[in-house]
């Protein structure tokens, strides 16, 4: 092999001065120790004094000290003439007789002789083998053979060790592209040097994946094993039983695959650590990353086709299916468990990285058709060129199984077919009163797709709130404040409730007559409250789950959010009342840091969100407050359920209503919530007194509605009662609960 050869050259060339010292060294201590021996001062058996010898023997030691390593052609015929000087004193002198001179000079000569090819090792070999070896004609057609050489390291994988001689011969083919750049002093150098070489390691990657690749083949045979067909052993076993759970044959099946895969993994180890024109590859990163890279592949396939929902199917296919997909990750997980003690890899750090680099990629690619500005692959933090994440073509209005996910969720639980109990956290279905789902949906989300798949949930809908709000407020801009009937409307009631702090005169008529005008805008209006109520009611149960298992699974983490969080909000409300105090700076992330933490262990209130920038708007507490008492009529209240829809042909959910409005009312300033409780409270109290000067003993449902209304807005965005006891008295209060 050109490469074991070339190996031993460069050893050879790096010693060569080293070892010539060493045998000129060895030959001139053979000469003075013969010389010694002619002195007669030696005793050797039977050599007689020989001063003439002595001499010569010295002289000889003398010149062999003298050779010069620098001056290799001279000293290269100098030993030469010294070889031959000691053939002929041996055959001159009659020395032939006396065996220890004879293996002496003969020791001498084959140091000399050892010499002279030390010297002759030179450089220019090397470059003539580089040669030889050069494979850059096969840059091309090099791919055509990946398909034998990943069949060959299945069958064999030492033969990973042998591969890496052809490795290291392409990287020649990097010499032609960067000889006139490097001759040329150009700066591009290393940069034309790096793509090259990243080319080069790419491929070796490709051709080295077989090996993930086969060991994850045999992974999914030893989990088949493990869950279908070898029997988990309890704590106590009675020994007539010992031999039903011993089950010797597959568990010799699942030792055999292990030992296939430990296998795979000491062929690629084996490997050492390679230089591919300037990149360094380590084989233990390099079975790292493809095992990754294998990883990622088969998990997003697994979501991809595992969270594809039918909108016909009935009942939905949501649960059983988060079922399915969550003992297929739990597979996996298990598996990786298993084999991270084989491969001497860590197993849990490598899941979590890549399971969570798979859904926030996905849940990236889903937000880009809420954004102008798309996030493409080279820009995604997510994305990697050595590990990549596979992109799949839609198979819905969806780009990737999150958005499918989260559809599925808002179509099950829509509040044009849904009723949402708030006490129960579920919902049912408004026609025939069946269970549609409840909070175990999320249980369900957090087991299959864990605190990854629950938080990027959450951020694809807080995009969703965001779209819809816009949506919303170009309707209320471009239709509603441009029809002037409807806007005519508006006026006369304005004027007809102020002050807001007194009673409306003829109540029930002037609310009446002007909801009936303006009926033709409240369906759009209706829709996308509701449609955010239904967001804000999904987003506070992911909150809860989050926190839930945060609390649950790492108790110090959510104790020490928790305190950072009271202590940040303290400093900050100290300072706004003393400016001198300290506050975080512009430059300073940590508020953006601290949100993202808290947001995935689900300390946060999605109601109070500011979502979208808004400016003043003409009428807005009216249009809104109108909007409330037209809706009022078609809910009732119920022992039992609460606020509930009067008919299901014409459906208002009361949960999404009233968290759909107060996170519309959320988003603009404060005063136009205050001049909103108002015109509610001044309704209450001109219904009432109208009522009272009729002498209608009943509360009007239209003003328990309302007063349900004040009663959850306090609940939800946890305010004083005081706030709506400033436009409600108390006592009405008091009698709207013991109707209750």
């Amino acid at each position: 092999c050109v490469l074991s050869l070339a190996q031993m050259f460069k050893q050879m060339l790096s010693e060569k001065q080293i070892k010539w010292e060493s045998y000129k060294k060895e030959g001139s201590e053979r000469m003075t120790e013969l010389a010694e021996v002619f002195s007669g001062v030696k005793p050797l058996t039977r050599v007689e004094k020989n001063e003439n010898l002595q001499a010569w023997f010295r002289e000889i030691s003398k010149q062999i000290e003298s050779l010069n390593y620098e001056d290799s052609t001279a000293a290269g015929r100098k030993t030469v003439q010294l070889i031959q000087a000691l053939v002929e004193v041996q055959e001159f002198h009659q020395l032939e007789s006396n065996l220890q001179v004879c293996q002496f000079l003969a020791d001498t000569r084959k140091f000399l002789h050892q010499m002279i090819r030390t010297i002759n090792i030179k450089e220019e070999v090397l470059i003539t083998m580089q040669i030889v070896g050069d494979l850059s004609y096969a840059w091309q057609i090099i791919d055509s053979f990946t398909s034998i050489m990943q069949e060959s390291i299945r069958v064999n994988p030492s033969m990973v060790t042998k591969l890496r001689a052809t490795f290291l011969k392409l990287a020649s083919a990097l010499d032609l592209p960067l000889l006139r750049i490097n001759q040329a002093n150009s700066a591009d150098l290393l940069s034309v040097s790096q793509f090259y070489s990243g080319e080069l390691v790419a491929y070796v990657r490709k051709v080295l994946q077989i090996i993930p690749e086969s060991m994850f083949t045999s992974l999914a045979k030893i989990i088949k094993l493990q869950i279908h067909d070898i029997m988990e052993v309890p704590t106590r076993l009675d020994k007539d039983k010992l031999k039903d759970y011993s089950q010797l044959g597959a568990r010799y099946e699942v030792a055999k695959l292990t030992h296939d895969i430990s296998i795979f993994t000491e062929g690629i180890l084996m490997m050492k650590t390679t230089l591919v024109g300037i990149i360094k590859v380590d084989p233990k990163q390099l079975l790292e990353d493809g095992i990754r890279k294998e990883l990622v592949k088969r998990v997003a396939y697994a979501l991809h086709k595992g969270l594809i929902f039918s909108p016909k199917a009935k009942p939905s296919e949501l649960m059983p299916k988060l079922k399915d997909m969550g003992a297929t990750m739990d597979g996996f997980y298990r598996s990786f468990e298993y084999i991270q003690d084989y491969v001497s890899i860590y197993g849990l750090k490598i899941w979590q990285e890549e399971v969570s680099r798979i859904i926030n990629y996905n849940v990236e690619q889903e937000c880009n058709s809420f954004l102008r500005t798309k996030i493409q692959d080279w820009q995604s933090v997510h994305q990697s060129t050595h590990i990549p994440i596979p992109k799949f073509p839609p198979v819905d209005e969806s780009a990737t199984f999150i958005g499918r996910l989260c559809r599925e969720i808002l179509r099950i639980t829509d509040p044009k077919v849904t009723c949402y109990i708030d006490q129960l956290n579920t919902w049912y279905d408004m026609r025939s009163h069946h269970e549609v789902t409840n909070n175990r949906l999320f249980s369900e989300i957090q087991n299959t797709l864990g605190t990854f798949g629950l938080n990027g949930l959450d951020r694809l809908l807080c995009f969703m709130i965001v779209k819809e709000l816009q949506n919303f407020l170009t309707i209320l801009q471009k239709t509603i404040l441009k029809d002037k009937a409807v806007v005519d409307v508006f006026k006369t009631v304005l004027a007809a409730v102020n002050p807001v702090q007194g009673i409306v005169a003829n109540a029930s008529k002037l609310y009446a007559s002007a909801v009936a005008k303006s009926q033709k805008i409240w369906g759009a209006y209706l829709e996308s409250i509701m449609k955010v109520g239904q967001m804000q009611i999904l987003r506070q149960l992911i909150a809860n789950e989050l926190n839930y298992s945060c609390k649950f699974d790492s108790k110090h983490l959510a104790a020490a959010l928790e305190n950072l969080n009271k202590s940040l909000l303290a400093d900050i409300e100290a300072h706004y009342q003393d400016p001198t105090l300290p506050y975080p700076k512009e430059d300073n992330t940590l508020l953006y840091e601290i949100t993202a933490y808290l947001e995935a262990a689900g300390i946060h209130n999605p109601l109070n969100k500011i979502y979208i920038t808004t400016k003043r708007l003409p009428f807005f507490p009216i249009i809104n407050f109108l909007f409330v008492v037209a809706q009022l009529p078609k809910l009732q209240y119920n022992k039992n359920q609460g606020m509930s829809c009067r008919k299901a042909t014409d459906p208002v959910d009361w949960p999404p209503l009233v968290l759909g409005m107060l996170t519309l009312l959320k988003q603009f300033h404060s005063r136009y919530t205050q001049q909103f409780l108002a015109l509610i409270g001044q309704f209450i109290r001109s219904v009432m007194e109208q009522c009272t000067s009729q002498k209608i003993p009943d509360m009007p449902s239209d003003v328990v509605g309302a007063l349900m209304f004040l009663e959850d807005y306090v609940k939800y965005t946890k305010l004083s009662r005081k706030v709506v006891e400033a436009h409600v008295p108390s006592f009405i209060f008091d009698e709207f609960r013991t109707i209750l």
